[in-house]
C-alpha cells in the first residue's frame, strides 16, 4: 500500500473542538476515521473519542495484517463502539449518553470500503470528477433522495436534526459501501458538517483535487472558517491520495512497505488499546482508570490543538 495523507482539526466559533479524527494502519490495510461529536449532548467529545479508540482497538487485534472481511468489521467494531459510549455514560452515572456521528474508511487489496453514521462524509473523488458520496442520516437527506414524497412536520421538526447517531438509545442505523477499486490518484476525503456545511459542493471538489493533500486540506478548512465566520462550526477533514507518483515525494507519504516502517500496526489514535479490556469482566474500579485514562488523552490533544 501507498497513499499520501494529511489530517486537520480547527475549533471554531465554539467553546470545545468535540471532532476527532486519525487513522491505522499494517503492512496490508489501512483505517481512516473521524468522528463529530454530538453538541447539543452533555461529552460529544468523549463520545467522539471512545468511538475512535474503540474502533481503533478492534482494528488492531483483527489485521493481522488483513481484516478477513471489510465490511464485516467496520459493522462490528461500529456496534462495538456504540455499546462502549452506552457503558461509559452507565458508569458516570448520565441522565443522556453522549452522541457522535462517525465516517470510518478500509482500505485493503487496493480496494475501499466505508461505513457511515450520522452527518460526516466521505467523498470518493477521480481526475476531479466525484464518484461517490455518503449521504447524510437527517431527514433534509431522507426527504431529497426518497423516491415517493415524504411528508414531515416542517413547523415541529428541523429536518437537519439526526435521526440517528452512534451512543443513543437506540441501536445506530449505518451505511456501508464498499468494496470499489482504487485508482492511482483518487482521492477520499473525510469531514465533519463544519467543512461541507461551509463550502458549496462545486468549491469543496476543486479545492480537493487542485493541490496535493498537504496543501488542499488547509486551504479548504481556512476557507470554511472565514466563510462561517465567528458561528462557523468545527472543522475537521482528513483527506488521502492512492498511490502518490513516486516523483512527488512529501513528509506525508505512508508506504506500508517503506523501510521506515518496520512495526505491525501503526496508529495517529491515542491510547487505541486503552478500551480493548473493556470487552472483558472487569470491576468498576479497574473501568474508571481506563475511563480516567481517556479523559487524560481528550485533555491532551485538546491543549495540543490550542
Amino acid at each position: 500500500m501507498k497513499f499520501s495523507i494529511f489530517q486537520l482539526s480547527r475549533r471554531g466559533g465554539r467553546a470545545v473542538n468535540e471532532d476527532r479524527m486519525g487513522y491505522c494502519y499494517t503492512r496490508e490495510a489501512a483505517l481512516f476515521l473521524l468522528a463529530d461529536g454530538m453538541g447539543g449532548h452533555a461529552e460529544g467529545e468523549v463520545a467522539a473519542q471512545l468511538a475512535l479508540q474503540s474502533i481503533a482497538a478492534q482494528f488492531q487485534r483483527e489485521a493481522q495484517p488483513a481484516l478477513a472481511d471489510p465490511t464485516d468489521f467496520l459493522h462490528r467494531a461500529v456496534l462495538h463502539a456504540h455499546q462502549h459510549i452506552q457503558r461509559y455514560a452507565k458508569l458516570q452515572r448520565m441522565p443522556d449518553s453522549p452522541r457522535t456521528t462517525v465516517v470510518a474508511l478500509v482500505i485493503q487489496n487496493g480496494a475501499a470500503t466505508w461505513l457511515h453514521c450520522g452527518d460526516s462524509r466521505l467523498y470518493w473523488v477521480r481526475q476531479g470528477q466525484l464518484l461517490a458520496r455518503t449521504r447524510d442520516h437527517s431527514y433534509l437527506e431522507m426527504e431529497r433522495n426518497a423516491s415517493t414524497p415524504i411528508r414531515l412536520a416542517h413547523k415541529l421538526l428541523n429536518r437537519n436534526v439526526l435521526f440517528t447517531c452512534v451512543g443513543a438509545t437506540s441501536k445506530p442505523i449505518v451505511d456501508v459501501s464498499g468494496p470499489h477499486t482504487l485508482h492511482s490518484g483518487d482521492r477520499l476525503l473525510l469531514c465533519s458538517d463544519g467543512l461541507w456545511g461551509a463550502l458549496k459542493e462545486p468549491a469543496l471538489l476543486h479545492g480537493l483535487c487542485a493541490q496535493p493533500v498537504n496543501e488542499a486540506i488547509p486551504a479548504l478548512v481556512d476557507s470554511a472558517l472565514q466563510i462561517a465566520g465567528a458561528s462557523s462550526d468545527n472543522v475537521t477533514a482528513l483527506a488521502l491520495e492512492w498511490e502518490m507518483p513516486e516523483h512527488v515525494p512529501s513528509q506525508y507519504d505512508v508506504s506500508t512497505h517503506a523501510a521506515s516502517v518496520s512495526e505491525l500496526f501503526a496508529s495517529t489514535i491515542q491510547s487505541s488499546q486503552d478500551l480493548e479490556s473493556l470487552d472483558d469482566a472487569l470491576d468498576e474500579e479497574e473501568i474508571e482508570r481506563n475511563i480516567a485514562e481517556i479523559n487524560a488523552a481528550i485533555r491532551r490533544s485538546a491543549a495540543s490543538k490550542s
